[in-house]
């Protein structure tokens, strides 16, 4: 049995679109959890701008572990997008579900006490209304050509 199986992409009736958008996704949840993995500081000060003070390496763990899931869900991502389209729109809302929550905590229940936004925060509101517009597309299926007798 192989790692993986057929592509279903010939299932996928929705917008081309889409399926780009997700490959977009699937890059901007790939280059930070390569940065939250591989970064001296996961990106916490270099990037977010955070005090660690004396719980540095605490703060630095909690981004590597954040790497990591970043790192799986872009596979994923990027799975769909190539090669398994016909789970466009589910992926489209888990995209919109963990940015949505993203920025629910970074601008609403949990802001920086400093007041800097990392541009995690700008990108997760831009990508849950970005993702609500290509699952809408995702949705809508295109006419399927027809067929004339020959």
């Amino acid at each position: 049995m192989p790692l993986l199986p057929p592509s279903t992409n010939d299932a996928y009736a929705g917008h081309p679109a889409a399926p780009l958008f997700l490959l977009a996704a699937a890059g901007l949840a790939l280059v930070p959890a390569l940065i939250h993995s591989f970064l001296p500081d996961g990106g916490a000060g270099v990037i977010a701008g955070l005090d660690m003070g004396d719980k540095r390496d605490l703060v630095i763990s909690v981004f590597r572990w954040q790497g990591a899931t970043q790192l799986a869900f872009g596979l994923a991502l990027l799975a769909v997008a190539l090669r398994y389209r016909s789970l466009t729109s589910l992926f489209l809302v888990l995209v919109m579900v963990e940015r949505g929550l993203m920025a629910l905590h970074g601008w609403v229940l949990s802001p920086p006490a400093s007041g800097h936004h990392p541009p995690q925060h700008y990108g997760s509101v831009a990508a849950v209304v970005l993702g609500g517009l290509f699952l809408a597309l995702s949705l809508r299926t295109r006419p399927s050509p027809e067929r004339h007798p020959g």
